[in-house]
């Protein structure tokens, strides 16, 4: 049995790794360890693939696993562990308190629309950089970084603009890194590095940006990817909030024609970026989390000692802040949880030795972007499919039925299905991911179409509009009966429908109503829950 550790949970002991806290919290510790490694792997590992990358017993693994999966922070899927989209709610909390993404992110998506290339925004994250935002072109040869992807500095162009205000220390620490890692294997969104260049270069480029105020990557990364930055900067302070990029491939802009042709529009992106900044509203102290701790203690009632309470409390205090809530003391997180104050204290204690949390001024504390290294670059890719996939097959297991998940197509005269869960029946509804059918003539179609009712008068929609459901009983076909509901995204906007489809001889349309309807409704429930969470700061693909 491998030995169990309690040590950093972001990487392995070494003779300068900080000594882990007396008062740290072990299974928390622990449980962020596994959450990384999920996180490396893309989001899906066995339970003995987690044994062999976190070092850690099969029953501990166990346990945190089943705790995580009680949380809906992860899903048990046969053999494997998934990570959820509700793991997003620790990321969206950091986002919600750095307020840049909410702020800056209509600018960003403005510019890649204008200049037809993708744009950034990047926080510093100690000797790396980590995308906050992405408005990425669709073409052959696209960015493929995510929101939460860490970047060492030196291979990229905010990299310099962030070096320009560190300490002698943070230097120090990057040398040490450099020295450690001199191909960045600890950096899984890069490819490891070919060729080592001398600090002194990276020095050189820091340099140069205090003087130009702007910075270019001239495919440092890999062969063919360049970019031009500019600093985003805190009216408050003076100091870097963020750095703005516009990022190219070299077959549509070398980095030096990248610099000519687009970097003044940038800068003036940054400056329209700037304002909002100094126009914003001062944050309002917005209500947060309660009850969590009283959850805990529940869960841990129903489910014994396969739940890990003091894993979960731990987790809650991450989502104590948020927006309005960027610092806290050690009081407000322990009322916001519920937690008691030696417990809140104690998970604190545990974050900061993590990096997860820093120390604030007046005896506050704050989240790091480190945060965003616990799921979010995997789960930020998710599609409403995707989403909902797990939530279909459920249902279909619960009512022995097939359900489907579609959307409209452009013209609204079909719908097209995206996701899909088969019954274990010998004869069940037979249709496939990308079938296309009349949408007036479907249960799914009338639920899309009855959203704009108003502008079609059509009585029968907007009767479905009222009621929330439709029901089509063999009127596509003789024998088929089905029930479907809408799916709304996080502005009550319908965005999709979900149905279960049946042999009318295994069920009534009344039978249906009464006995499906409810089913189809909390999987519907379950579904917008998730995009809620996932499409916060994130755009969702619906197909």
């Amino acid at each position: 049995m491998p030995a169990e550790t309690t040590l950093d949970a972001d990487a392995p002991e070494s003779a300068d790794s900080p000594a882990v806290p007396a008062e740290a919290v072990a299974p928390l510790v622990r449980g962020i360890a596994v959450l990384r490694r999920l996180t490396e792997a893309d989001g899906t590992l066995s339970p003995s693939g987690l044994e062999r990358a976190t070092g850690l017993a099969r029953a501990t693994v166990d346990r945190i696993t089943s705790t995580l999966a009680h949380m809906g922070y992860v899903r048990l899927d046969g053999r494997d562990v998934v990570l959820a989209p509700r793991l997003m709610e620790l990321g969206n909390a950091y986002l919600a308190a750095l307020r840049l993404p909410a702020l800056l992110d209509a600018r960003a998506d403005a510019l890649a629309d204008e200049l037809d290339e993708s744009v950034s925004l990047a926080v510093g994250d100690r000797d790396g950089i980590r995308f906050i935002h992405q408005a990425t072109r669709r073409r052959a040869m696209s960015l493929s970084f995510r929101i939460g992807d860490l970047l060492p500095a030196e291979r990229t162009a905010p990299g310099p603009l962030f070096a320009t205000e560190w300490t002698p220390q943070d230097w120090q620490d990057w040398r040490t890194r450099r020295a450690a890692d001199p191909q960045d294997r600890g950096f899984l969104a890069v490819p490891p590095r070919e060729h080592t260049g001398a600090d002194e270069e990276f020095e050189r480029r820091a340099a140069r940006a205090r003087e130009d105020g702007w910075a270019l990557d001239d495919q440092l990364i890999e062969p063919g990817l360049v970019a031009v930055s500019v600093p985003v900067r805190d009216p408050r302070t003076g100091r870097v909030a963020c750095v703005a990029s516009v990022v190219s491939h070299t077959s549509r802009h070398t980095a030096a024609g990248l610099r000519d042709a687009l970097l003044p529009r940038l800068r003036a992106a940054v400056a329209d970026m700037e304002r909002e900044l100094r126009e914003a509203p001062a944050e309002a102290g917005a209500g947060a989390p309660s009850g969590l701790a009283a959850w805990t203690g529940a869960s841990k009632q129903e489910l014994g000692r396969g739940f890990v309470e003091s894993l979960a409390r731990g987790l809650t205090v991450l989502t104590a802040f948020g927006e309005g809530r960027a610092s806290l003391t050690l009081t407000e997180v322990a009322q916001a949880t519920g937690l008691a104050r030696a417990t809140a204290r104690r998970a604190l204690i545990t974050y900061e030795h993590l990096g997860l949390v820093s120390a604030g001024p007046h005896r506050t504390f704050v989240l790091t972007p480190r945060v965003l290294s616990l799921g979010f670059p995997p789960l930020s890719r998710a599609s409403l499919p995707r989403i909902a996939g797990p939530h279909l097959a459920d249902l279909a297991a619960r009512v022995q039925e097939s359900a489907s998940l579609a959307v409209l197509s452009p013209s609204r005269a079909e719908i097209q299905y995206t996701a899909r869960a088969a019954a274990g029946r010998v004869m069940s509804v037979d249709i496939t991911v990308g079938t296309r059918l009349p949408a007036a003539a479907t249960s799914l179609g009338r639920v899309l179409l009855a959203d704009a009712a108003p502008a079609t008068g059509s009585p029968s929609l907007e009767e479905v509009r009222a009621r929330g459901y439709a029901l089509v009983d063999e009127e596509l076909e003789r024998g088929l009966r089905s029930i479907a509901v809408p799916v709304r995204d996080r502005t009550g906007q319908v965005v999709a429908a979900a149905n279960v489809a049946l042999h009318a001889a295994r069920r009534t349309a009344e039978e249906c109503v009464r006995d499906v309807l409810p089913e189809l409704r909390e999987t519907a429930a379950r579904i917008e829950g998730d995009l809620r969470v996932a499409g916060r700061f994130v755009r969702v693909a619906m197909s």
